[in-house]
């Protein structure tokens, strides 16, 4: 058998044209012992990311590739219909240098070429042609058509012209879909047989190689049905419907085997297959952060300055080695010695008005430790810009929540400006942010009231360019009731049926078929029902479950990026404001390939705030600073305790407004510790905290050193800070240790901490005065 390479592949990022998952497509190719694979997905890179980790992670290499749309005649004719969608042609990155072209080509396809069809043109093709391999596609190509309409001569100068192009790299396609429909066979299959019997002499007339593809469009022959009923839903059509699209139902990912039987009497086009495949390079698409450039003030420094007064020697010494080869070598590390210089400059300005001049050495140990960290991790430019959209913003009159997440945790924060809760007075922890020991981007959540988003996010775009700021893709699946809906749709299932069904499948969150059935015994029986309808129904629902349906925005994420974004990630226009493009990879890549991730809130109770404020003014006269109001406020805490907290973000729900008024708080730390409790899991030890707080239970420490810790919530463990401080407390474990602790237990990876259980009680054990108060208070300290 002729090993063979599938190098024409759709999935289901080919939206509502592609049925295969990435997973089911890897996972093929692994169970053929196939070595190398392709996506080359519509008109776009949606699923490229996805992809080149799947294959990465099953050891196979992967092909990155798009099937492009090329323009008839240019992307600016946008008028008559021979400039809809255009001739198919597959390209396919050879190279690091071919998939960033490939990357810019599918980029101005987009933005620039989108009429109907996200296209190209050939003048785009000859500037960004290096590094690419490119071949002649379906019935839907250029030189197809033209020899379908017999067009030779024209045929032949199309060759020439790809092949002057691409050289070597340019390929002929040959597809065989014997269909069993006999006007599929008419209207596809014996138009393939005729344009292979006029490929093949012209291949050899102008010494250009063929290759066998298969235009898959979904896995297993079995899921031809459903995909043919994924391309009723993209159409709008019925099923029954005789004038709708239809395909060959040999789409299928078809094994090797399945491939040599196919095209036994051109082997040359299986072996090309494999020549292209050892072609192709192995590349790495993730990145260190691409930090963007922000502008340092002359009187901090300039480069040129820090160059003369930090060579490389003193450099390597303050960073150490292993530091300044992870950041990049010298010109990197000055870049980082030089913002970081400048944030500390704001750091201890900001601090000196937090916390007083001069400041307590506790407190400016915090901040130097804090400042080192940032430092060495290379991330001094990432504060930089966020404490400068940020103060911007409050100068705009735009109203800033105070601060949310870990980023809270961080003193450097605090100081400026970025949050606005100290973090020191409340024992929030540096290593829930940036630890140390995990070098990864930090996250900062930032919420804006809804209108002044916008003006934020001007801002940022006028600063770094539109060019350089995007937002971000999401991709909208097919849920478990959305799919039976669909399909009861397409199928004329009765509606009444339709929503019976939908019915039957449990309201929980990231509900599946597989829980569903697990959860449902009615569901379950619908399978077998005796209505043949509703077991097609439930069928076809279950294998198109989990389909990408449409892309949208991410409602808060926006990427910055030093260079322009079509350098690093292929974008598109979103569709709601033309005034920013849209990354094509979701919010799960485009940190790993290195771009800046911000998460821009807009928040409707920061505008309610906001109009109560300018109520206020006009009403009464009365200017009111929300970001400096009385924390001891007797008249607040007696509304809280009342349950009147509508409006108020996280504390309007009727079960939290029933918690506030057993309650009773009188402090922010009420408040702060029934917000953290008021989730799954943490949600039953509501009332001991309530019985506690009141006096009718009393407060109890396991042992009497741990007072330090859980005094502030009467003995109960409530916050993820005090996990990590007990940790460190009882157990000796490092600042890092217990931020590994912390995320273990939060994403339950019970290997983890199994291995943390045993280090925990090590440490335990050589706790001099852990042995001691588990004597006093007659508890073994052998656990």
């Amino acid at each position: 058998m002729i090993p063979f390479t599938h190098l024409h592949v759709h999935s289901q990022y080919s939206i509502l044209d592609g049925a295969a998952s990435v997973k089911a497509l890897v996972t093929k190719a692994k169970k053929d012992k196939m070595s190398a694979l392709a996506l080359t997905d519509h008109g776009t890179m949606f699923g490229i990311k996805d992809f080149h980790a799947t294959c990465k992670r099953e050891k196979i290499k992967p092909i990155l590739g798009c099937e492009t749309y090329v323009a008839a005649r240019t992307i600016n004719n946008k008028k008559d219909k021979i400039d809809r969608s255009g001739y198919h042609l597959i390209l396919l990155a050879k190279n690091k240098t071919g998939y960033k072209n490939l990357v810019k080509l599918i980029s101005i396809a987009s933005t620039e070429g989108f009429y109907y069809k996200p296209r190209i043109d050939k003048e785009l093709l000859e500037k960004y042609s290096e590094g690419l391999i490119a071949s002649s596609a379906c019935l839907g190509g250029e030189i197809p058509n033209l020899l379908m309409n017999n067009r030779i001569k024209e045929a032949e100068a199309a060759i020439q012209w790809y092949k002057n192009i691409f050289g070597d790299d340019f390929y002929l396609e040959l597809q065989l879909h014997p269909a069993e429909s006999q006007e599929q066979r008419e209207n596809v299959y014996d138009n393939q047989v005729n344009v292979n019997k006029l490929i093949i002499p012209l291949a050899k007339k102008f010494g250009v190689k063929i290759i066998a593809t298969n235009d898959v469009h979904f896995t297993n022959a079995e899921d031809a049905d459903a995909h043919d009923l994924l391309i009723c839903l993209n159409t709008g059509k019925d099923l029954d419907d005789p004038t709708r699209m239809r395909y060959t139902k040999q789409e299928w990912f078809k094994t090797q085997a399945e491939m040599n039987e196919l095209f036994s009497d051109v082997p040359d086009a299986l072996t090309n297959t494999a020549e292209i495949a050892e072609k192709v390079e192995e590349f790495e698409l993730n990145a260190a952060p691409i930090m963007p450039v922000f502008p340092i003030p002359k009187e901090i420094g300039t480069e040129e300055e820090f160059r003369e007064k930090y060579p490389e020697d003193k450099l390597r010494e303050e960073f150490g080695d292993k530091v300044f080869e992870r950041l990049g070598g010298y010109d990197k590390v000055l870049r980082v010695k030089l913002e970081s210089t400048f944030l500390r400059h704001l750091t201890y300005k900001g601090a000196k008005e937090r916390y007083g001049d001069p400041l307590e050495k506790s407190i400016s140990d915090r901040l130097d430790f804090e400042l080192d960290t940032i430092k060495t991790m290379g991330y001094p430019g990432y504060f930089l810009i966020t404490q400068d959209f940020i103060n911007e913003a409050k100068r705009l009159g735009v109203v800033v929540g105070p601060g949310r997440g870990s980023a809270a945790g961080a003193a450097v924060s605090y100081c400026t400006g970025i949050t606005n809760i100290d973090p020191i007075k409340y024992d929030l922890l540096f290593e829930r942010f940036l630890n140390p020991d995990r070098v990864s981007l930090p996250d900062v959540d930032i919420d804006f009231d809804d209108d002044g988003r916008q003006l934020v996010l001007n801002y940022v775009t006028d600063k770094y360019g539109q060019d350089k700021v995007a937002h971000i893709c999401t991709f909208g699946t097919m849920a478990t009731k959305l799919a039976i809906r669909d399909v009861a749709r397409v199928l004329k299932l009765p509606l009444p049926e339709a929503n019976r069904l939908a019915k039957l499948v449990p309201d929980t969150p990231k509900m599946t078929f597989e829980k569903a059935f697990k959860e449902s015994i009615e569901l379950r029986r619908e399978r077998t029902s005796n209505i043949p309808l509703v077991v097609q129904t439930m069928k076809f629902a279950e294998t198109l479950e989990g389909s990408v349906r449409q892309t949208g925005v991410h409602a808060c994420g926006i990427i910055i990026s030093r260079d322009p974004l079509s350098d690093h990630i292929p974008l598109m226009p979103t569709k709601d404001d033309g005034h920013l493009l849209m990354t094509q990879f979701d919010g799960r890549f485009v940190e790993d390939i290195g771009l800046l991730k911000m998460d821009f809130l807009g928040l409707k109770t920061l505008s309610i705030i906001k109009e109560t404020l300018e109520n206020i003014r006009l009403s009464k006269g009365i200017k009111v600073d929300i970001d400096n109001i009385p924390w001891d406020d007797k008249k607040t805490y007696e509304m809280f305790s009342h349950g009147e907290s509508i409006a108020v973000f996280q504390f309007e729900s009727d079960g939290m407004r029933k918690h506030l008024r057993d309650l009773k708080p009188n402090r922010f730390e009420d408040l702060v510790a029934m917000n953290a409790l008021y989730r799954p899991g943490p949600m039953q030890y509501i009332p001991d905290y309530v019985a506690r707080k009141n006096g009718k239970q009393k407060v109890e420490y396991d042992l009497p050193m741990m007072e330090k810790y859980l005094g502030e919530t009467y003995g109960i463990t409530v916050f993820q800070e005090q996990v990590m401080l007990l940790s460190r407390l009882l157990g000796g474990f490092t600042r890092g240790d217990s931020d590994t602790l912390r995320k273990a237990m939060g994403k339950k990876k019970i290997a983890e901490m199994d291995k943390l259980k045993v280090k925990f009680i090590d440490g335990c054990k050589a706790n001099y005065q852990f042995i001691d108060e588990c004597t006093l208070v007659g508890k073994s300290p052998m656990m």
